[in-house]
């Protein structure tokens, strides 16, 4: 999406702007993130909380507030004061996911959030080790159905998308695996390499440093669409399975916040996400921008509501 485009989108949406929205911000604002240092969610807010404060003059700081898949700093958000000064990063397992995981949210992210506009996605690779003597996702999709309950595949926990994505594969293609959570990427990948584990469904950037070590390889990707920073990778839909797991970050505020102040930072955001030097860094981490209004933010939680419901009922998966 170019600068222009960019704009538009925000000016169409809110092409009037209060105001009382023209004084804000007038001290700190802060921006919930729901994992720790380092983390995805974390780089995108802090490269947002960087051109806000520019932009805006005010102090835009970082308050990372990790633990309980991503529901506390969400329910952090959803409780604070609906002024303008809370803010926060957020993603498809809190807003959508872990709805459908958890018997009990301390928040409801359709009653107590006002969504402002996505911010990126990433594409999940899956990955095989090369033993395996395969290909291409057909290849992968014949051998277990040779050898149903042989093979092992890798996640970062039940009820990740990584662990989704895995079952929705194996489930729209008749075949099992054995599911062997890991803590992290990094546990999962290595496993990948080591072979104690034959496949994984990880974030792309976990994957692609250890290509060209001829251990492992890539079949395909869990976008919608091929991604225009690894092209020549074919997604699982074109490869034959009907299977669509992208890792995508939000911003949100708590409900009530004044729509007058929802669309100045609207503004600011898309404007962000154009910016070419930022650009240039989401996609060191293969992240692309993705701005939208907040309807079509509504609707791509309502798609991953609809798309893991049957999965995560399928698998009886629950959190108590």
């Amino acid at each position: 999406m170019n600068r222009r485009f960019a704009l538009a989108l925000s000016g169409l949406l809110f092409a009037v702007v209060p105001a009382a929205a023209q004084d804000w911000p007038t001290k700190t604002v802060r921006i919930i993130v729901p994992f720790g240092p380092g983390s995805t969610p974390d780089m995108v807010g802090r490269l947002i909380a960087d051109h806000m404060q520019q932009k805006l003059g005010q102090p835009f700081v970082i308050e990372n507030r990790p633990g309980a898949s991503a529901n506390t700093g969400t329910e952090m958000v959803a409780k604070a004061d609906p002024d303008g000064y809370t803010i926060g990063v957020s993603l498809g397992g809190p807003l959508a996911i872990n709805t459908l995981l958890f018997a009990k949210l301390p928040y409801d992210p359709a009653k107590d959030l006002t969504l402002i506009t996505m911010l990126t996605t990433q594409p999940s690779a899956l990955v095989v080790h090369t033993s395996l003597g395969i290909d291409s996702v057909a290849e992968l999709v014949d051998l277990l159905r040779r050898n149903p309950g042989k093979y092992n595949y890798g996640s970062i926990g039940n009820g990740s998308l990584s662990h989704l994505a895995m079952e929705a594969l194996a489930l729209k293609s008749g075949t099992t695996m054995v599911h062997v959570p890991y803590p992290g990427s990094p546990q999962a990948m290595t496993a990948v390499l080591r072979n104690d584990v034959q496949m994984a469904c990880l974030p792309a950037i976990s994957v692609t440093p250890h290509v060209a070590s001829g251990q492992v390889k890539i079949l395909a990707i869990s976008l919608g669409r091929r991604s225009t920073l690894m092209p020549a990778v074919p997604t699982l839909k074109e490869s034959g399975i009907d299977v669509e797991a992208d890792a995508w970050n939000g911003l949100i505020a708590p409900a009530k916040t004044p729509d007058a102040v929802i669309a100045k930072i609207h503004g600011v955001v898309v404007d962000a996400l154009a910016e070419p030097t930022i650009r240039e860094k989401l996609a060191t981490q293969l992240m692309e921008p993705i701005p939208t209004t907040p309807a079509q933010f509504r609707a791509k939680i309502d798609a991953d509501l609809a798309r893991w419901s049957p999965i995560i009922k399928a698998l009886n998966l629950r959190i108590n």
